[in-house]
């Protein structure tokens, strides 16, 4: 089988587990107790199947275009071609983690500025915060489902329109359109937390603007760690962030 096929294999059901880990999560957010209008299972097995379907598009599109454009998994295609990786897996822990907790202490400060400027919601709200075993669970769906879609897709995406129009003398995406790519994902990563939010407060300006802030930050680092270190690091960056947001900080407040 080749790599291309093992990888979307394995991404695939990495993605669908993420999906089944969030599905507590978000029953909590929209307020949905034990008493589900169908059985638990049910609801779930629908989870997933819509989502494995959404995914493997995005995920064979994905890694089609990020080939096109120097982007990918390096230490899982290496893995899989039988190359040695404990040393580049090592070499990329470190910073991988070391930004995602600094992502999620920087999200948590920007998020206190923004509710003593008169944001309704806030992270340090325990009313709103699910446990966090809840949290725990949903936080591999931040760095698995999030950065096949955000990165892998549709940041890959933008590098390679970008780099269509322009590219290096050596025929490369150009920093600044890799820049602009990573930026944009950053922005619509921000955007896409509105439908939850608006579940809990009304949406105001200041209130995508919290969005957008708030999410962009993880958004450029973890896009950033696509872009130098590969996939593998911009998810253990997300899921580190989200340890810190999602369990941390519900288990301190």
């Amino acid at each position: 089988m080749k790599t291309f096929w093992k990888l979307f294999i394995i991404l695939l059901l990495a993605s669908i587990l993420g999906a089944a880990a969030i599905t507590p999560y978000t029953l909590t957010l929209q307020g949905i107790g034990p008493d589900l209008p169908v059985p638990f299972y049910v609801l779930l097995l629908g989870t997933v199947i819509q989502n494995a379907l959404i995914f493997a598009v995005f995920i064979f599109l994905g890694l089609k275009i990020a080939k096109k454009v120097g982007l990918g998994l390096p230490v899982l295609e290496d893995y899989l071609e039988g190359r040695e990786v404990k040393s580049k897996l090592k070499s990329i822990m470190g910073i991988s983690v070391g930004l995602g907790l600094l992502a999620g202490v920087l999200i948590i400060g920007f998020d206190y500025l923004f509710s003593q400027a008169g944001v309704a919601i806030s992270l340090l709200q325990p009313s709103i915060s699910p446990p966090a075993w809840q949290g725990f669970l949903a936080s591999f769906y931040g760095g698995i489902n999030e950065e096949i879609t955000l990165r892998l897709f549709f940041m890959s995406l933008v590098v390679w329109i970008i780099y269509k129009i322009k590219s290096t003398p050596e025929g490369k995406p150009t920093p600044t359109g890799v820049w602009l790519a990573i930026i944009i994902s950053a922005v619509l990563f921000g955007l896409g937390h509105l439908p939850v939010t608006s579940s809990l407060t009304d949406i105001t300006p200041l209130v995508v603007l919290r969005a957008v802030l708030l999410n962009g930050i993880g958004g450029v680092i973890f896009g950033w760690l696509y872009w130098k270190k590969g996939l593998e690091s911009a998810m253990i960056s997300h899921f580190s962030a989200d340890i810190v947001l999602h369990v941390l900080l519900p288990l301190l407040i």
